[in-house]
Order: C-alpha cells, then sequence, then structure tokens
C-alpha cells in the first residue's frame, strides 16, 4: 500500500530561533503587534509504500532520525495518511 507521510521539524523550544526572531521583527514594522512568537520549521511530504500504517510511520522516523532532522537542534512529528 501507498502511504503518505508528513514529518514536521521544528527548532528545539530550548534554542534561539533565528529565522523566526527575523519574522518577528518585520511583523512588529508591519504593526502586527498582536503576534507574540514567531518559530520556523519545515515540512516534509514523503511517499512510502508500507504494509500497513504503522510499519509506514516507523520508516518516516528512521527517516527523520537519520537525515531528515538534526537531534541537537530540531525535534519532530510523523503523521501518516492514505
Amino acid at each position: 500500500m501507498n502511504f503518505s507521510v508528513q514529518v514536521k521539524v521544528m527548532p528545539l523550544k530550548e534554542l534561539l530561533d533565528p529565522q523566526g526572531k527575523a519574522v518577528m521583527g518585520g511583523l512588529r514594522n508591519l504593526g502586527l503587534q498582536s503576534v507574540s512568537d514567531v518559530r520556523i520549521g519545515k515540512t516534509i511530504q514523503l511517499q512510502v509504500e508500507a504494509q500497513n500504517e504503522a510499519q509506514a510511520k516507523k520508516i518516516g522516523e528512521e527517516a527523520s532520525k537519520k537525515l531528515l532532522a538534526n537531534p541537537v537542534m530540531e525535534y519532530f512529528e510523523v503523521s501518516v495518511g492514505e
């Protein structure tokens, strides 16, 4: 079966997010004072062939640990759809 695996990668909450800070400054300059924080990450979409949803998620997690996310600076979340 084919599964759509989505990997969301975000900077660790404890670390400074320079991209988020730059966007935050831009939003303030545009008068959007109600935004209190910005964190910028990435979303990666994988098409995975697997026997079931659990196996597809395991493949997504393995890809994230080995290549897609840097565990020193980022965390990831994996979700699966068909």
